[in-house]
């Protein structure tokens, strides 16, 4: 029997106040998580914007530091080694411990290295671009897929073509790069509970269908019961992992979580 592992949508419907033992209903829950989330949008938003060039992304596609390190993993640790993080200003006045600014960095590192994807596979497009970008010839659809991402789909390819198009028709020139066709990337309300240590969250799963997190919320501790639904079979047999989804208006986004969940299917993994 091999094991599966998927990210399960969870909610959190209450809270605990450490110490205290106060329950925390959903609408200051949501309150504190907002306080959370718009802090972290903010801190990665500033960071993306100022790292939205192509010499920052030259960097962060050659993996290694200024010193020729490999840059690590983990992206709040790449963005630190790099000296980017400097660059994620809160607030005057408002006060980012290290952990929150952890995850607005991490936050931020994903979303650059993602766009390193788009940005070779237009590279690749421009480098050859055809006679009639909608109906290439053989011999130029040999020399894309020569330059193309392994794992490029025809459907990224017709997409960048016609941004391209678009970008041609309003400016009368090709693009030089990604980050001149477009915007730096929106950034959503979310935290990043991944990038923070134990001090900051744990989650332990309880049962077959609850788990407890207990993070820190602004401006005290918070144990927040989240309940998790598993994986349906059915799904677990066909590939088909669900995402997490949008609250209702009851169940703002903001208070949604993504658990790793682990589901039981026949077979190797």
């Amino acid at each position: 029997m091999g094991r599966l592992m998927a990210t399960a949508p969870c909610t959190a419907f209450g809270g605990v106040v450490e110490g205290s033992g106060e329950r925390v209903g959903q609408a200051l829950l949501h309150e504190r998580v907002g306080f959370l989330a718009q802090l972290s949008h903010e801190l990665t938003r500033s960071l993306v914007a100022s790292r939205w060039d192509e010499a920052s992304l030259d960097v962060l596609a050659a993996g290694v530091d200024g010193r020729g390190e490999p840059l690590p993993s983990k992206g709040w640790m790449a963005v630190r080694r790099l000296n980017w993080a400097r660059n994620a200003v809160p607030a005057a006045g408002v006060y980012v411990s290290d952990r929150v600014r952890r995850a607005a960095e991490e936050y931020a590192a994903r979303t650059l290295r993602l766009a390193l994807h788009r940005r070779a596979l237009l590279a690749a497009v421009l480098a050859t671009w055809p006679v009639d970008p909608f109906r290439r010839t053989g011999a130029e659809w040999t020399a894309l897929r020569t330059l193309l991402p392994t794992d490029a789909s025809n459907a990224e390819i017709r997409n960048r073509t016609r941004q391209i198009c678009a970008h041609l028709a309003e400016r009368g020139k090709l693009p030089a790069g990604l980050c001149e066709l477009e915007e730096p990337p929106e950034i959503a309300a979310q935290v990043l509970l991944a990038a923070m240590d134990r001090q900051q969250v744990t989650l332990e799963r309880m049962d077959a269908g609850l788990a407890r997190l207990r993070v820190r919320l602004p401006p005290c501790t918070y144990g927040c019961r989240i309940t998790c639904r598993p994986v349906p079979v059915s799904r677990a047999r066909s590939g088909c992992w669900p995402r997490p989804s949008p609250g209702t208006r009851r169940s703002i986004p903001m208070s949604r979580s993504g658990a790793r969940w682990r589901v039981a299917k026949p077979g190797r993994c």
